[in-house]
Parts: structure tokens; C-alpha cells; sequence
């Protein structure tokens, strides 16, 4: 077993295309993954999984079927399994994810911005 120590900072200055999440650790089944993000994202939701965003740097707005939720530099939202819901960075924006490991990026939705093979930093 070995025990992996990561600076945030550095993996994410690696990351140089948006909406494509890099994997940078994995703990309990979980994949803990690190992705720049500008613009708007597609609305989906994902059947059996769910997803945490923490914004590292930047503003992002989840938007909802009901409702947008503003997400700021420090702050994290939880958007439950079934959930639909569409991710929209008003500038560059860093985040993490937490999520189940083999988690589809796009959920329900096939279309330009679905990754299928993540990469590791």
C-alpha cells in the first residue's frame, strides 16, 4: 500500500482544456477528480450516482430545474443521484469532484463533452 500526497495547486496548472476531469486520487470507490470548466455544460443527471462540486477558483452556477445556485471560491454543492442539473462557469473556473468511480461525466446525455477514459495526474 502506498499512501499518495498530491498539491492542488500544481496539478491543476496541468490541466490546460476545460470540462475534461482529470482523475487525481481514489478512496472508498471514489474518484477524486480535478477539471477547469468555462461556459456553460449540457443539463443531465446521473441514475445511481452522487456528485459533489468544491470550486477551488472562479464562480460556478449549478443551475437546476427549479432553481440556479451560485457556487464560490471555498464552497461545495452536493446535487443528489436523479438530480438533473447543468453546471455553468461564469469565468475559468477550478473545481474538484467526488464521485463514484466510473461515474460518466455527462450521465444520461451522450454528446461532445462526455469523457469515457479519464486520465490520472
Amino acid at each position: 500500500m502506498s499512501v499518495k500526497k498530491g498539491n492542488l495547486e500544481q496539478l491543476l496548472a496541468k490541466i490546460t482544456d476545460y470540462w475534461h476531469p482529470h482523475i487525481i486520487g481514489e478512496l472508498n470507490g471514489q474518484h477524486l477528480k480535478a477539471a477547469k470548466i468555462n461556459g456553460e455544460f449540457v443539463f443531465h443527471h446521473h441514475e445511481d450516482e452522487d456528485e459533489m462540486f468544491m470550486v477551488i477558483r472562479g464562480h460556478l452556477k449549478m443551475e437546476l430545474a427549479d432553481q440556479t445556485i451560485d457556487v464560490l471560491p471555498g464552497e461545495f454543492i452536493i446535487i443528489p443521484k436523479g438530480v438533473g442539473h447543468k453546471p455553468v462557469a461564469v469565468t475559468e473556473t477550478e473545481i474538484l469532484l467526488f464521485e463514484p468511480a466510473g461515474t460518466l461525466n455527462t450521465g444520461n446525455v451522450t454528446n461532445e463533452f462526455t469523457k469515457k477514459n479519464l486520465g490520472k495526474l
